[in-house]
């Protein structure tokens, strides 16, 4: 499971907490014993708990217990509950409860789409791209894996994957390129990204281990599929561009290997109810 560390964490809470708490400071309360709850206001699939209950730890706060990510949290359910003084459970509490509602719409809007995908396969693999906002590439993946889903592409360093935009530098015929990188990189597999048919057809002939069929209609990707199964090549087909929960089962009963999609990082948080209250 993917932890944020405590440097990250304690970096959350600085940008909102920066000088103190002027509101429980003036206010007097700082040093009543207090308890902190959060509960889900609808269904949802919790993520970032651990990270919201070691911010209240380096607040100064006690953990009583919390669901671990990846947990389905129904209505009304108390999933994570934590104690220490009104001052320090002040300290952690909107920028903990930020990142769970954040993390759990990711976590909750990937799950829904992996549901939706196995309605049409079984099988189907549902991964997720590095298209996060930046700076929250860590937790946006934890969500992902938390939902059920798998992460298409950490970034530019692990993966061998062509473009168009890579292409337009390339001379040649797309047979000597790929074996140029294959020889270099027999390890990795061979990507490549295309949008029509005839073109994935050529593509799978001249080597490419993977191809992404992009933003191509639900019937073209089932013809690319069957065609080029027929021809008995073993490339993995991912459809890709435009996949979402409305339209990922009909993808995945095209035959393709796997859904890559963007669109669980796109949409409403999760809403959590917080309370903090004195003890006794």
């Amino acid at each position: 499971m993917i932890l944020l560390s405590d440097e990250h964490l304690t970096r959350l809470l600085a940008q909102d907490v920066p000088c103190g708490d002027l509101t429980t400071d003036v206010l007097g309360i700082e040093d009543i014993p207090a308890r902190m709850t959060f509960r889900a206001r609808d269904r949802m699939v919790a993520c970032a708990c651990e990270e919201a209950a070691r911010m209240v730890e380096l607040s100064g706060g006690e953990v009583l217990s919390f669901v671990p990510s990846g947990t389905a949290v129904e209505p009304g359910e108390l999933f994570w509950e934590v104690e220490g003084t009104a001052g320090t459970l002040h300290l952690a509490w909107k920028v903990a409860l930020t990142l769970v509602e954040y993390a759990s719409g990711i976590a909750t809007r990937a799950n829904r789409l992996v549901v939706a995908a196995r309605a049409g396969n079984p099988d189907i693999v549902v991964g997720c791209t590095r298209k996060n906002f930046p700076g929250t590439k860590e937790i946006s993946i934890k969500a992902v894996l938390a939902g059920g889903a798998t992460v298409h592409r950490l970034g530019l360093s692990e993966t061998f994957l062509v473009f168009d935009n890579h292409r337009r530098f390339l001379k040649g015929p797309v047979e000597s390129w790929v074996a140029r990188a294959r020889a270099q990189i027999p390890e990795k597999k061979i990507c490549i990204e295309t949008d029509t048919v005839e073109e994935a057809i050529r593509l799978a002939r001249a080597g490419a281990d993977v191809l992404q069929l992009d933003k191509m209609p639900v019937a073209d990707v089932a013809e690319a599929v069957a065609r080029i199964r027929e021809l008995g090549l073993s490339c993995v087909l991912a459809a890709t561009g435009g996949v979402n929960e409305s339209n990922a089962a009909a993808y995945a009963a095209t035959g393709c290997d796997m859904l890559i999609t963007s669109s669980c990082y796109f949409g409403r948080p999760c809403d959590v109810k917080a309370v903090i209250e004195p003890i006794g």
